[in-house]
C-alpha cells in the first residue's frame, strides 16, 4: 500500500509540474497575442483616422467649391467662389472658415455616439489654412479667360466669328483702318479759307478776293459731332454712366499666389473668347434692361464711363471707315467727279481765277464724301446695312441732296454689313488685355446689380486653391492632410 501511495503522489508531481507549464507558456502566450491585437487594433484606428481625414477634406473643399457665385454662373457660365460671401470684404480666411465648419461637421460628429461617450475614434481639427490659391484677375485675367474656354469648349469657332475675322482682314488689307481723310480735308479747308488775289479786271492790279465753297453748308457741320449728325433721335440714346474708379480696370487688384495662373490662347481659342464676348454682351439696338450700361459691347471697345461717350467713340471710328472707304469708291466714279467739277465752276472765284478749280472741286468731293459716310452711320443706326466698299448702285446721297444733307438721311434698308457686323469688327481688333479688364469691369456692374452681391469684385473669385488640414487625435501625433482643388481641376 505505502509503495502505491508514493507511485500516485509521484504521479501528481509530474501532472502538476506540466500543468504550471502550461499556464506559463499560455501566460508568455497571451501577453504576446494581445499585445499584436492591441496594436493592430491602434494601427487600424490610425489608419481609419486618416482614412476619415483625407475623406472629409475631399468633403469640405468640394463643399466650399460648391458655394459658387450663382449670379455669376447664370448670367456669364462661369464657376467661381466668391471669397466674400456677400461680405463687404473678401480674404481667404473667410475660406478658411467656411473648410473649417465644413471639415468639423462631418469630421468630429463621431466625437461622442449616441450615449455620449467618447468613441474609438474621436479626433479634433487643430488647424486649417489655404496656402495657394488663385483668383479670376491673376496674370491679367489668365485665369478668367481660362474659365471662359472651359465654358465655350464644346462651342465650335462659329460662323460670327470666322465671318468678323474676314471683314477685318478685307478691312486691313483695304488700309481704310489707317488712313485718314480728315488731314486732307483740313489742308484743303485751309486753302479754302484763305484770301486769293488776281487781276481779275485786266487792269494790270492784283485784287483780293474770297475762295467760294459751294459745299461750305455742309463744312460748317462738322463741329457738331459725328453723333449728333447721325442719331436718328438724340433723346433715345442712353444716358447711364459709371464711376470707373470702383471697377476693375480703374483699380489696383489683390492678387493671388500664382498657384495656377498661366494661360495664353493660340487663334482659335481667342476667337472663341471674342465669341463669347459678342454671346454675353448688350449693344445699341440689343440692350438688356438691367444692365448698369446698356452698350457693353460699345464698352468692351472704348472703356469710357458712359453710354454716351461709348457710342460716340464708335461713331467716330465708324465715320473714319465709312470716309476712307466712300472717297476711294469716289475718285473711281468719272460721273461725280464731272458732277463735283461742274459745281465747282460755278463758284465766284473759279470765273475770277480758273487755277482755283481744283481747291474748290476737291473741298465739294470731301463734303460729299462726308455727308455719304453721316448717312452711312444713320442707315447702320437705324438697323439697316452698309457694304464695306461702295458701288453705284450703294451710293445713297446725289450732289443736290449732299448739300442739305440732314434733310435726306433714310433709316434701314441697304445691303452689307450691320452696325452689330461693324462693331464686332472693332471689338476683335482692340487690344487683347484691355477687353479683358474691361469684360471684367461689366461683370463686376451687373453682378453688383444682383440681390447680395452689391461689393462683387472679380478679383475676390478664386477659381482653385490649395488649403493644408491639420488634425490629433487622442494617443496619436498631429496629422495632416494637403489639397488642391479647383473648377478645372481633373
Amino acid at each position: 500500500m505505502l509503495k502505491k501511495s508514493l507511485k500516485q503522489s509521484t504521479q501528481m508531481q509530474q501532472r502538476s509540474q506540466v500543468d504550471g507549464y502550461l499556464t506559463v507558456y499560455l501566460s508568455l502566450s497571451m501577453t504576446v497575442i494581445l499585445s499584436l491585437i492591441l496594436a493592430l487594433l491602434s494601427g487600424a484606428r490610425i489608419g481609419a483616422v486618416k482614412m476619415k481625414t483625407e475623406l472629409v477634406t475631399d468633403i469640405a473643399m468640394n463643399s466650399v467649391l460648391g458655394e459658387y457665385n450663382r449670379e455669376l454662373f447664370d448670367r456669364y457660365g462661369l464657376l467661381l467662389l466668391d471669397d466674400s460671401f456677400g461680405k463687404k470684404q473678401g480674404s481667404v480666411r473667410n475660406v478658411e472658415e467656411h473648410l473649417s465648419k465644413y471639415f468639423r461637421k462631418n469630421f468630429e460628429l463621431s466625437d461622442k455616439g449616441i450615449t455620449g461617450r467618447k468613441t474609438y475614434m474621436s479626433a479634433k481639427l487643430t488647424d486649417c489654412a489655404v496656402t495657394g490659391f488663385s483668383l479670376a484677375s491673376d496674370n491679367n485675367g489668365a485665369v478668367l479667360k481660362r474659365q471662359i474656354l472651359s465654358y465655350m469648349e464644346g462651342d465650335a469657332v462659329g460662323k460670327i466669328v470666322s465671318g468678323v475675322s474676314k471683314n477685318v482682314d478685307d478691312l486691313k488689307e483695304s488700309g481704310y483702318d489707317s488712313s485718314d481723310f480728315e488731314e486732307k480735308a483740313d489742308e484743303n479747308d485751309s486753302a479754302m479759307s484763305g484770301k486769293y488775289e488776281t487781276d481779275s479786271d485786266g487792269d494790270g492790279e492784283n485784287e483780293e478776293i474770297d475762295i467760294d465753297n459751294p459745299a461750305q453748308s455742309v463744312a460748317s457741320k462738322k463741329g457738331l459731332g459725328i453723333l449728333t449728325l447721325a442719331a436718328p433721335d438724340m433723346s433715345k440714346i442712353s444716358s447711364a454712366a459709371i464711376n470707373e474708379d470702383l471697377y476693375a480696370s480703374h483699380r489696383t487688384l489683390s492678387k493671388g499666389t500664382g498657384l495656377d495662373d498661366e494661360y495664353s490662347m493660340g487663334a482659335s481659342k481667342k476667337a472663341l473668347f471674342n465669341e463669347y464676348i459678342f454671346e454675353k454682351m448688350s449693344s445699341y439696338g440689343n440692350e438688356m434692361e438691367d444692365s448698369p450700361l446698356k452698350y457693353e459691347l460699345e464698352y468692351i471697345y472704348a472703356g469710357k464711363d458712359s453710354d454716351y461717350k461709348n457710342l460716340e467713340a464708335v461713331c467716330n471710328k465708324l465715320f473714319l471707315w465709312r470716309e476712307a472707304a466712300n472717297f476711294a469708291y469716289i475718285m473711281t466714279d468719272s460721273a461725280k467727279l464731272a458732277e463735283a467739277e461742274a459745281l465747282a465752276l460755278t463758284a465766284a472765284a473759279v470765273v475770277a481765277a480758273p487755277e482755283l478749280c481744283e481747291v474748290v472741286k476737291t473741298a465739294i468731293i470731301l463734303a460729299w464724301t462726308f455727308a455719304e459716310s453721316i448717312s452711312d452711320i444713320h442707315i447702320l443706326l437705324t438697323g439697316g446695312r452698309v457694304p464695306m466698299v461702295k458701288t453705284a448702285a450703294s451710293w445713297k446721297l446725289s450732289l443736290e441732296a449732299m448739300l442739305s444733307f440732314g434733310d435726306n438721311l433714310t433709316d434701314g434698308g441697304g445691303s452689307g454689313l450691320k452696325y452689330e457686323d461693324y462693331l464686332r469688327m472693332m471689338v476683335l481688333m482692340e487690344n487683347e488685355d484691355k477687353k479683358t479688364m474691361r469684360l471684367m469691369d461689366v461683370m463686376e456692374m451687373n453682378i453688383r446689380n444682383t440681390e447680395g452681391n452689391e461689393y462683387f469684385k472679380i478679383d475676390n473669385c478664386i477659381d482653385v486653391f490649395r488649403a493644408d488640414f491639420k488634425a490629433s487625435s487622442r494617443g496619436m501625433e498631429s496629422f495632416e492632410v494637403d489639397r488642391i482643388y479647383g473648377y478645372e481641376m481633373e
